[in-house]
């Protein structure tokens, strides 16, 4: 019988590291590290696995990837998007994992889809319906990036990052497109996830946007990637804004919609600007995601100076129902959120 150990990722915001031992092999899905800088799972009692099975290319599922010869240095696995995209040395001679569809590692069959969260991110099952299914990080709202659904299985380990958390992306839209044609506004983004569709979106809009080079670098892999890993028409969406959208640099004034890497404000464009216009109120300043404490973007947004805005990246009450309807598991566990969250989950889905 399969068996699952959460080595991080349950009960808050941890990295993700789920151990699979299915009989014949032992897998590692996803090894991340943060929210905060250095803070990575515990692997001082895994021992060695076969492969590490990779979902997508954010930190906090691969910045543990040198930690990889505690384990012995298995061989590790991810999409050919996420091994372009993701910067990480570890992926650069990993193994292909199929971005729909499926492969037999070490005896054991691994079916994918896509995942919807970001470029090249993928569910998998590990064991057909009597083994796992791992959502990664998921999402059903995006502009750009599809999501299959996902296969029946035993065990679920489903992306809770929202809790009970149960709004649809579409009042952010109106909320953003709104507040980028009040002033100056500056988005630090992360490039391989939402900052792609959100350039997309305030373009099509009509709004002068411009762009850091890590997006536009990003941005112009995705337009000639495999024409799975977007939607319909996304290659061409992507395309028309690449052409339109300014370059944005560290040294340039507030102007309409400015767009930076990362998304956390902790280094890059988005950390100069955000040092630069802070005390500067013509300009907004916006966050869509985590904001970890004792960073300058947390600071920002105790002074008043910055606002959170959530931008849907993760599944909605409703979506951790249509998973727990698609994968109809017998043991589900919550993943990335905190006891409460995952508590009311439990009473509402079992």
């Amino acid at each position: 019988m399969t068996r699952v150990t959460a080595i991080s990722g349950l009960c808050g915001k941890t990295p993700a590291c789920f151990l699979v031992e299915t009989g014949t092999a032992r897998f590692l899905l996803d090894l991340g590290e943060g929210p905060s800088p250095g803070q990575f799972p515990d692997l001082a009692q895994i021992g060695p696995v076969d492969a590490i099975l990779i979902s997508h290319g954010h930190a906090d599922h691969i910045g543990g990837l040198h930690l990889a010869s505690n384990l012995g240095n298995p061989p590790i696995f991810a999409t050919a998007m996420t091994r372009a995209f993701a910067g990480h040395p570890a992926l650069e001679k990993a193994h292909l994992l199929p971005l729909r569809g499926e492969i037999e590692i070490c005896g054991v069959r691994v079916e994918t889809g896509r995942a919807g969260h970001a470029a090249g991110a993928v569910w998998m099952r590990i064991g057909g319906e009597a083994g796992v299914l791992y959502t990664g990080d998921i999402c059903r709202e995006s502009l750009l990036y599809p999501v299959d659904e996902p296969l029946e299985a035993r065990v679920l380990i489903a992306d809770a990052s929202y809790g009970e958390y149960d709004e649809d992306i579409d009042h952010a839209v109106v909320g953003l497109i709104d507040k980028a044609r009040q002033a100056p506004l500056l988005l630090p983004l992360p490039p391989t996830g939402r900052g792609v569709e959100i350039a997309v979106l305030l373009h099509e809009a009509g709004l002068p946007v411009s762009i850091c080079g890590q997006h536009r670098h990003v941005a112009t892999l995705m337009a000639t990637a495999d024409g799975q890993a977007l939607v319909d028409a996304g290659r061409q969406r992507i395309e028309a804004m690449l052409s339109a959208v300014g370059r944005l640099s560290e040294l340039d004034e507030p102007q309409g919609v400015m767009i930076a890497a990362n998304g956390a404000a902790t280094s890059g464009v988005s950390a100069a600007l955000l040092e630069r216009f802070s005390d500067n109120a013509s300009v907004q300043i916006l966050l869509t995601g985590h904001v970890d404490s004792g960073t300058p973007a947390n600071a920002a947004i105790a002074a008043g100076r910055a606002q959170v805005m959530r931008w849907n990246v993760h599944p909605r009450r409703r979506d951790i129902a249509w998973l727990h309807e698609t994968v109809r598991p017998q043991t589900t566990l919550y993943a990335f959120c905190d006891g409460h969250a995952a508590e009311g989950l439990k009473s509402a889905f079992g």
